[in-house]
């Protein structure tokens, strides 16, 4: 209230209690012997646009969900979120099918959610009703800062867009699909964020009226950045990429002398554990989550040298500090790059590759694999293997047998999207290894290779 944009504070908070009080959100009662009422804090945060203008100032209203205690004020908390590899896939098929991705966004979605407990918080700060200053505030609905405003949040949303006609997809239950006699639309749900898909422009639209006649929504119009990555549409399709994110990341770390690099890692450099002193462990730690989130979204080429970096958290060293400072310099040189969909390849196609003994001192593996749609990459992974091999070609396997997995994923996924009209029963998968393909079509089992017959089968 001290600052000089007070003006917009003022409105941010009396907008939130607004949604609040216009929700039911509470109501005020005496509190019943016993019982401990939790408390709540405002939380003020300013939004920005890609470019760095401010978008809105934000005030929320968070219960202290840190007081709450199990079985008693909460349960269950586990709520879930479509995975990005579901997002970048309906970008790809947005690119083939040349769809329209709009996008909205549930404002206070977490108020929304209906409790089933009976949670006592203390009046918020500055809105102390006068005659009412003994009594506390019952928790109607979910509130933002509760152990389980997430499932609630869910739960509500599930509900629903299913009555609408919606289904569930059957392997990502954040992902709803509709069909009618003239269009078909798609729903994708993180958290508040919603992505819309249709070939028809009547189908966003109605899908949009019947989103904002059930929830408080903001229309976002035409997708422009989800998830904190930026998409733009071409005439080839939908290019995906970071680059106001990664340069956030690299002015983050800037004290470390960042100097370009050309490849994100040095082979020839054998990171081992460190046993001696940690330096700046928990900084570690927070440029390995930075990292990781780039890696996840949309820059696989990082994947591996994330994964193995990744490893050295908990006790990192001046060597393992250079080897991050490379991860950086590679980005700040690349940060430009995307991931680019178009309207061919209309199939899915996945590579699977591994590195044998490739840590140093536990003398474990690396599996790696990628799958492409739309020319550009979907799904992709770099994970140290559990077991010890006895060869390259067992290496292979078991990489072959992970890639695998995430190709039944996929297929599932995409069998159940309404627009992959195509056949997508078979996934083909690319090896490079002899042995492991001739292992894979050889029915024939001895000593050798009994340990591996489970993913051998598996893998057939």
């Amino acid at each position: 209230m001290a600052s000089r944009d007070v003006a917009f504070w003022k409105e941010a908070i009396n907008d939130e209690m607004d949604s609040i009080m216009s929700n039911q959100t509470w109501e005020l009662v005496d509190l019943p012997p016993g019982s401990k009422p939790i408390g709540c804090k405002w939380v003020f945060r300013r939004k920005y646009h890609t470019d760095d203008m401010i978008q809105t100032f934000k005030a929320r209203l968070v219960a202290k969900g840190f007081k709450q205690r199990e079985g008693i004020d909460y349960f269950d908390t586990y709520a879930p979120v479509t995975r990005t590899t579901s997002i970048r896939i309906l970008f790809a098929l947005a690119s083939i099918h040349n769809l329209f991705v709009h996008q909205m966004d549930v404002k206070t979605a977490f108020l929304n959610g209906d409790l089933n407990e009976e949670v006592y918080m203390e009046h918020p700060e500055g809105f102390v009703l006068l005659g009412n200053e003994n009594k506390v505030c019952k928790l109607v609905k979910s509130l933002y800062g509760l152990k389980q405003a997430p499932k609630q949040w869910h739960e509500k949303f599930d509900h629903a867009i299913l009555s609408d006609g919606f289904r569930h997809n059957n392997v990502d239950k954040c992902l709803y699909s509709k069909t009618c006699d003239d269009y078909m639309v798609i729903v994708c749900l993180y958290v508040d964020d919603m992505l819309i898909l249709s070939d028809d422009m009547r189908a966003i639209i109605e899908t949009k009226r019947f989103l904002s006649s059930t929830f408080k929504m903001k229309d976002l119009g035409e997708v422009d950045t989800i998830l904190g990555i930026k998409v733009k549409r071409n005439s080839g399709g939908y290019a995906l990429n970071q680059t106001h994110y990664i340069e956030k990341v690299v002015s983050k770390f800037s004290h470390l002398k960042i100097k370009d690099a050309n490849t994100p890692f040095d082979s020839s450099i054998k990171l081992e554990k460190n046993d001696g002193r940690s330096v700046a462990q928990l900084e570690y730690a927070s440029a390995i989550g930075s990292l990781m989130y780039a890696a996840q979204c949309t820059r696989a080429d990082i994947s591996f040298a994330v994964s193995k970096l990744s490893r050295f958290t908990s006790n990192p060293s001046v060597e393992h500090w250079k080897a991050i400072g490379r991860v950086l310099g590679y980005l700040k040189n690349t940060k430009e790059l995307s991931l680019q969909y178009s309207k061919f390849p209309v199939i899915i196609e996945g590579y699977s590759d591994a590195s044998w003994i490739s840590s140093v001192g536990d003398n474990l593996s690396t599996t790696g694999w990628v799958f492409t749609l739309g020319g550009g990459a979907v799904s992709w992974g770099s994970k140290k293997q559990t077991c010890i091999s006895h060869s390259t070609m067992e290496v292979e396997f078991i990489a072959l047998a992970a890639t695998g997995k995430e190709a039944e994923w996929l297929r599932d996924l995409m069998m159940d999207i309404p627009f992959t009209a195509n056949n997508v029963s078979t996934v083909s998968i690319h090896c490079d290894s002899q042995a492991t393909l001739a292992r894979a079509n050889s029915g024939v089992y001895n000593g050798k290779s009994r340990h591996i017959s489970i993913r051998h089968e598996y893998v057939r």
